[in-house]
């Protein structure tokens, strides 16, 4: 299983691009989001990766956080969500947006995403809103793809030439500030869900991201109304 690659991209197109490793091109599908994100043609950057393998077919995704290739697995185990539908709802939301969307049961935004109708929409709502918190948890722990030293096999240029401006502000944010909300709200008795809830609703409600505010709009949502 091939977990990441870092080489030269040869080329992008609408919905993959090549990666030169060593000589040994790799197609690799991403999301418009990611691509967006990436530097241009001749430059060198990394992802993780997640391979799909069928008896007709072999595919190569690429994603530039872990958490956005952790949505990806996720989503590809509802029924009706195949790797194209996957990509579409990562490029329409980001990883983030995903996160606070099936946390707060807001399959509206989930439809936005080309091809994502409203049964389709409920379904990954429903079935992965218990997954919500473990991944907004993971945000404040898991690397982006150019922030690692890679290996000797893998390494072509140094990590620094990598990263373009786009990049930089596509894993942009506090997610460490969103993990720690997450952790002191379930220390203090809360539900993993209703904390996920609480804290990407206090997101969503234009807090400042740091811990502290954080955990006191959570606490306000959650304190009880009357």
């Amino acid at each position: 299983m091939i977990g990441k690659r870092s080489g030269r991209i040869e080329y992008k197109s609408d919905d993959h691009l090549l990666l030169d490793v060593r000589g040994v091109g790799y197609i690799v599908f991403c999301s418009d989001r990611t691509l967006m994100a990436l530097p241009g043609a001749g430059e060198f950057t990394a992802l993780y990766t997640d391979m799909v393998v069928r008896e007709d077919l072999m595919q190569l995704f690429g994603f530039l956080t872990l958490v956005e290739k952790e949505w990806h697995r996720l989503l590809l185990s509802v029924q009706g969500v195949g790797a194209k539908a996957s990509l579409a709802i990562l490029g329409t939301l980001g990883p983030d947006g995903v996160s606070k969307a099936i946390a707060l049961g807001d399959w509206t935004s989930v439809k936005a995403a080309k091809g994502i109708g409203p049964k389709t929409a409920q379904r990954v709502v429903n079935e992965l809103k218990d997954k919500a918190p473990k991944v907004m948890a993971m945000a404040g722990s898991a690397p982006a793809a150019m922030e690692q030293p890679t290996d000797a096999d893998t390494v072509l240029e140094p990590v620094a030439a990598a990263t373009s401006d786009a990049a930089s502000a596509a894993i942009a944010g506090n997610p460490a500030a969103q993990a720690e909300a997450l952790s002191a709200l379930t220390n203090l008795g809360y539900g993993p869900g209703e904390a996920a809830s609480a804290v990407a609703q206090a997101m969503a409600d234009g807090s400042d991201g740091e811990t502290a505010a954080l955990i006191r709009a959570a606490l306000k949502l959650l304190a009880p109304k009357g």
